[in-house]
């Protein structure tokens, strides 16, 4: 989120003075660079939709559009498809999400549970009575797309410096900067908190109450006994778990659930898949009976407890304080149109895409905004 804004500021005012805090330029333990990069359009609300859309654009001219002398940041998209399968209970907001998506232009298709039984042999269901297959869907390398972004916007002018903000700073009812923890104070007019799931600890020192909690989610490399899986889309169950094809027989898979751990926690826990997934996954799809996890990983989620959705645009008590929190699993592919449009609020440019319906003022009226929650991973 830091890198896009960085980007589409200077791309919009190339005399504005931009600076990024990292708080660890390696990222190791950033959302991001521990995502597994999936994007697709598969969402029911319209401005989410319109954000992948605008996310595959610009994937496909990004290592023409963020090339830096010889340096060619490559996505890496594959686009191997996305299946949602729908229960009964999940058939009518199913149903409405594809009337929606297909409204948007986008190439997503019904298949009954008979379809993918035949197509996707590994993936017949019980207790399926359908799903959704967004042809176009598919996963990209997050490094690729973060360090594009950061090495263009570095070109461009923006600085980049490596501290752990320790209070942001405000003076006559307004945003003045940051403070770091080396004592360095870096004044500015404007602020945007793009820091993920340690966004609310930032924010409250400045007053601002965002509901956003780190929450633990671990994603599992499993070997299968399923055959080869290159012709395979990603596949989503009802309740949220989800297995995306690597290469023959290996999936990574991962499922966000209600108890997951809140806090700062990158312990991997590989029993876990053994007591908790593989039966529901088994449930689900018989032919995941045989299986062995190989490796993994943990990374947090930045969790919007009012909604699921992003908190976007300025914190009405103190102007010159943007967001760009809450995202919940599916920022990563969001980067794009969230950096653009938040350059342009700033900057008071026509906004390209109305993503209003995402502002802070909801935050504290308490009115969510909540997308279906099968779309949520």
């Amino acid at each position: 989120m830091g890198c896009a804004t960085a980007y589409h500021l200077l791309r919009l005012d190339a005399g504005l003075a931009v600076t990024v805090v990292e708080r660890d330029s390696t990222y190791r333990h950033a959302s991001t660079m521990l995502s597994d990069g999936n994007v697709r359009v598969q969402f029911n609300l319209p401005e989410n939709i319109a954000m992948s859309q605008f996310a595959f654009e610009v994937l496909g001219t990004f290592a023409d559009d963020m090339a830096v002398g010889d340096s060619r940041p490559d996505p890496g998209a594959r686009h191997q498809g996305n299946l949602f399968l729908v229960d009964e209970a999940g058939l009518d907001a199913a149903h409405e999400g594809l009337a929606r998506q297909r409204e948007a232009g986008c190439e997503v298709a019904w298949l009954s549970a008979a379809e993918i039984a035949e197509r996707f042999p590994p993936y017949r269901a019980e207790g399926i009575v359908g799903g959704t297959l967004g042809r176009l869907d598919g996963s990209v390398d997050p490094s690729a797309v973060l360090l594009g972004y950061r090495r263009k916007a570095a070109a461009m002018g923006a600085s980049f410096v490596e501290g752990d903000v320790r209070r942001l700073v405000a003076a006559r009812g307004r945003i003045a900067g940051v403070d770091l923890a080396s004592g360095e104070r870096l004044s500015a007019p404007v602020v945007v908190n793009g820091a993920g799931a340690w966004a609310a600890a930032i924010a409250e020192t400045v007053g601002v109450d965002l509901p956003v909690e780190p929450v633990m989610r671990t994603v599992y490399v499993v070997e299968t006994a399923t055959g080869p899986g290159s012709n395979l889309p990603s596949v989503f169950l009802p309740g949220g778990l989800y297995a995306i094809p690597e290469h023959d027989g290996t999936f990574v898979m991962a499922w966000s659930l209600p108890d997951d751990p809140v806090g700062y926690d990158f312990t991997f826990r590989r029993d876990a898949f053994y007591e908790r997934l593989w039966p529901e996954l088994v449930r689900v799809m018989p032919a995941f009976d045989e299986l062995r996890v190989t490796g993994g990983w943990t990374g947090l989620y930045a969790v919007n407890t009012l909604d699921g959705n992003a908190i976007l645009g300025e914190w009405p008590s103190t102007p010159g304080f943007f967001l760009a929190n809450g995202f919940s699993g599916h920022g990563f592919q969001q980067c794009h149109a969230v950096g653009r449009y938040l350059a342009e609020l700033i900057l008071e440019a026509p906004v390209s895409l109305d993503l209003s319906r995402f502002g802070p003022q909801r935050i504290l009226d308490e009115v969510p905004v909540h997308e279906h929650a099968g779309r949520i991973i």
